[in-house]
């Protein structure tokens, strides 16, 4: 996993690595089968069949046997592949070592907002209606819980969420409602939780108190 925009690091590691002269290897670095993201012959870096998005985009640490992708973006999540080659005596090649990786971008969503959606003031037998907005993050949250709680009694319950996706950006921004009568008993606070995929967690806003 890897922040957005950051620089990620792929792992080619092999035992023994430091026993083997570079200049016989060929590494080759690709993604999904079909994107070449880096090359390395006898030693030279080459740029010849490079995938266009990757041009200027890739390092290779040799004394780690690591890859680094400079500035993430979700286009690059995927399942990547290092082939390690070596040159025989008699000018073959044969594979040494072949290791692959998941990668899976991550955008930090704001902090949910509520906002009331009513006008003019609340009355005791009318509705309360709210939304719950958070943006710019990734992957798609799990959902939206909202939390109402008075006299240290706290109801959850999980609400419909509307998901949009930036075209460009592919991040996404999420939208969740909430319409109850107003509470008439005693001082009310509510909380809306956004749940994020992927054991990330979840954030919470800051509470409205009626």
């Amino acid at each position: 996993r890897a922040f957005l925009h950051h620089t990620v690091h792929l792992s080619c590691y092999f035992p023994n690595s430091q026993k083997i002269d570079i200049n016989n290897l060929k590494i080759f670095w690709q993604k999904d089968t079909n994107k070449v993201v880096h090359e390395v012959y006898y030693g030279q870096e080459k740029h010849d069949h490079l995938s266009p998005e990757y041009i200027n985009r890739t390092k290779m640490d040799m004394s780690k046997w690591t890859l680094q992708l400079l500035n993430a973006g979700v286009e690059d999540e995927g399942h990547y592949q290092c082939i390690i080659m070596q040159k025989k005596p008699e000018g073959s090649t044969e594979v040494i070592h072949t290791s692959e990786c998941s990668l899976h971008i991550i955008a930090n969503y704001s902090q949910p907002e509520i906002a009331e959606l009513h006008s003019g003031e609340l009355k005791p037998k009318g509705y309360l209606n709210l939304s719950c907005s958070s943006s710019g993050g990734y992957p798609e949250p799990k959902e939206i819980t909202w939390l109402i709680s008075h006299e240290n009694i706290t109801y959850s319950s999980t609400a419909h969420m509307d998901v949009s996706q930036d075209a460009v950006t592919k991040l996404y921004n999420v939208t969740s409602r909430l319409n109850i009568p107003v509470p008439t008993k005693s001082r009310t606070n509510i909380s809306c939780l956004l749940h994020l995929r992927e054991q990330l967690g979840s954030l919470v806003s800051v509470p409205l108190g009626i």
